[in-house]
């Protein structure tokens, strides 16, 4: 037996270790786990290449609790150690990189955490461990040995009896950890980082039904039939999937094994996804994963942090930022790269080159993705369009790559149930939508209901109106009003329809100069100047005679500093502002005009008003109260 002192010059680095982990102690499951697992691959790869005189077999992985014990242990039937190799590969490599490690941060504030970094990660054992011990025997032919250490730097090393290749760790677990003595704790663990792991991963045993067994059903002198039972047997418990979908060729895969998957992900989640893309690059850089969409909302609070990273089917994070460009952490599913550079604590990214690198080419393929199942199957994607535009309206919006790819696939629904893409629509409206000055104007509404007369009034001038109702809308049509030549949106509801899209011609109106001095006079005189600037249009005489209007640049500024951004114009506290615009050729308004008595002009004034207030959603309270009680006085 040997007996030593790890090489050590910090002192006491065992709690150092404890300390400086232990807000992330959970996670030495996982390292003993990927360690298992590197070395059960490791001795796969050597009989692969006829390297290593053995055979590889079906190993797994297994972790046992005894409770009695108080211990907890890992045991594979990988490569294995020789004593040489503990000595090496324990005593002098790993510790001395927890030391320089240690050494470097003890200091530093801020809860890193370090694992996974200068070999650290089978020292993550002591987070929860008092005394640990590795039994070994390696692949080659050579004695099993059997160290073992108390949390402090002294270790001993002696022989084992251990004839089965591979390596069994015991952790002693301490007073303060016995949590992790309880199954359902060590089940919840490898659940969620070793779920899709590449080796199987043991937990215990189960009962399941006999595949070689036919139950047998007999008849009584009834008649009546009896089955007798299933017959049991007792299997290992596999924990794992160690052959998720995402590590398969797309051409080995049928759309139900997508949904399987998806399911296997997000067990709670009880719709099915829209579609997905399946990511698989292996130059410049390795990459491999699954993303779908689900269905979305037009709630940009929606939950982030649905997709999973992986590193070499060892989950890290679902805090994908960074990596996944912002727009598309909105969808679900795996990415799993062995190139993204993780931090010691293997949860944090670091800002990279290579990381930019991927996060470009996500982008690239869901937009190529989007492309083709626009073009494969345009009615299938119009009617999921609603589902999925708010992702897409973010990514014109933040990544420029991605709003030069979307002009093949972004969609502008009409009122109506219409899709055109953008070219689609510029073609079908540039005849009749060109104003007086050349320049394309686009309608829309934001809602259907509560636009519905202004809508009507376009569509009587045989003007296409847009259904744009997504909260960032303002910021997208800013977006392409920048980027698109001489073209302008205006919302229905943003002025009369005639000076939305100004053509030529004028309609003239029935008053003169002062008579119009006059109703604006009395207007002004009734309507409260704090809310509505008055405006006299020669219009239609059947158009409304009232019509209630918000500047187009004032609203869009406001919604757009609601959903982030448009604050420098500090839009956000003034009050809201309203044309009133007064048709001069209207009966109404001339018979406002003839009226003899102030009082009834000033009831003609704010019944007018009160409805157009009415037929944009802004009579509310006691000054619906007030108008329901007019009302009915008037019809008696």
């Amino acid at each position: 037996m040997t007996k030593g002192n790890i090489n050590v010059s910090v002192e006491n680095i065992f709690p150092l270790i404890k300390k400086f982990l232990y807000s992330d102690h959970e996670i030495f499951l996982r390292e003993l786990i990927s360690n298992a697992t590197d070395a059960t691959l490791k001795l796969k790869h050597l009989t692969n290449v006829g390297d290593a005189k053995v055979e590889y077999g079906n190993p797994q992985i297994e972790v046992k609790i005894d409770k009695d014990g108080k211990k907890l242990h890992i045991i594979d039937q990988g490569l294995g150690m020789t004593a040489d190799e503990v000595e090496k590969y324990i005593n002098q490599v790993a510790f001395s990189g927890a030391e320089e490690f240690l050494d470097k941060y003890k200091d530093s504030a801020k809860d890193s955490g370090i694992i996974g970094h200068f070999g650290l990660g089978f020292y993550s054992a002591f987070m929860v461990a008092e005394k640990v011990e590795i039994i070994t025997k390696s692949y080659q032919d050579a004695p099993a040995a059997h160290w073992t250490c108390d949390g402090s730097p002294e270790f001993t090393l002696e022989a084992s009896d251990k004839t089965d290749r591979g390596t069994e760790i015991i952790l002693h677990i301490a007073e303060d950890s016995t949590e992790f003595l309880e199954e359902g704790r060590i089940k919840g663990l490898l659940e969620k980082y070793n779920k899709f792991m590449p080796i199987p991963i043991k937990f215990g045993t189960k009962e399941v039904n006999d595949p070689d067994f036919t139950p047998k059903t007999t008849k009584d002198k009834d008649g009546k039939e009896t089955t007798e039972p299933h017959k049991k047997i007792t299997v290992d418990n596999i924990i794992n999937n160690p052959n998720p979908a995402w590590t398969k060729q797309p051409a080995d895969l049928e759309d139900q094994d997508y949904k399987d998957f998806y399911r296997e992900l997000y067990p709670m989640q009880f719709e099915e996804p829209l579609f997905n893309i399946h990511l698989n690059v292996d130059y410049p850089f390795n990459l491999t994963g699954i993303l779908y969409f689900p269905k979305m909302s037009n709630d940009m609070q929606i939950q982030k942090d649905k997709i999973q990273l992986y590193q070499n089917q060892v989950f890290v994070t679902d805090n994908v930022e960074g990596i996944v460009p912002e727009f598309l952490t909105m969808l679900r599913g795996v990415i799993d790269s062995p190139d993204i550079p993780l931090n010691v604590s293997r949860s944090y990214l670091q800002a990279d080159g290579a990381v930019k690198k991927i996060s470009s080419y996500i982008t690239r393929k869901v937009a190529d993705k989007l492309k083709s199942l626009f073009n494969n199957s345009r009615e299938d994607f119009e009617t999921k369009w609603d589902d999925i535009k708010i992702v897409i309206e973010y990514g014109m919006l933040s990544e420029e790559k991605f709003f030069e790819k979307a002009d093949a696939f972004a969609l502008y629904p009409t009122v109506d149930g219409t899709y055109y893409t953008y070219e689609e629509l510029f073609n079908k409206i540039k005849a009749k939508q060109t104003d007086k000055d050349d320049k394309l104007v686009i309608l829309y509404a934001s809602d259907k209901d509560a636009q519905h007369s202004y809508i009507e009034s376009a569509k009587a001038k045989g003007y296409e109106v847009l259904l744009l109702d997504s909260p960032i809308v303002s910021h997208l049509i800013q977006k392409l009003e920048s980027t698109k030549e001489n073209i302008t949106f205006a919302r229905v509801d943003g002025d009369h329809i005639d000076n939305l899209i100004k053509k030529e011609e004028t309609t003239i109106s029935k008053l003169d100069e002062d008579q119009k001095k006059t109703l604006d006079e009395l207007l002004k005189e009734v309507i409260p100047s704090e809310k509505f600037m008055v405006q006299l249009e020669a219009m239609d005489s059947d158009a409304s005679p009232f019509i209630i209007t918000q500047p187009e640049f004032m609203r869009r500024m406001k919604e757009m500093q609601a959903t982030g951004g448009g604050g420098m114009f500090g839009m956000g506290n003034m009050p809201e502002m309203y044309n009133l615009i007064v048709n001069t050729n209207s009966a109404l308004v001339g018979e406002i005009l003839n009226t003899k008595t102030k009082k009834k002009q000033e009831r003609l004034i704010n019944q007018s008003l009160d409805l157009a207030r009415l037929s944009q959603g802004l009579l509310k309270g006691e000054a619906l109260t007030n108008f329901i009680k007019r009302s009915y006085e008037m019809i008696k």
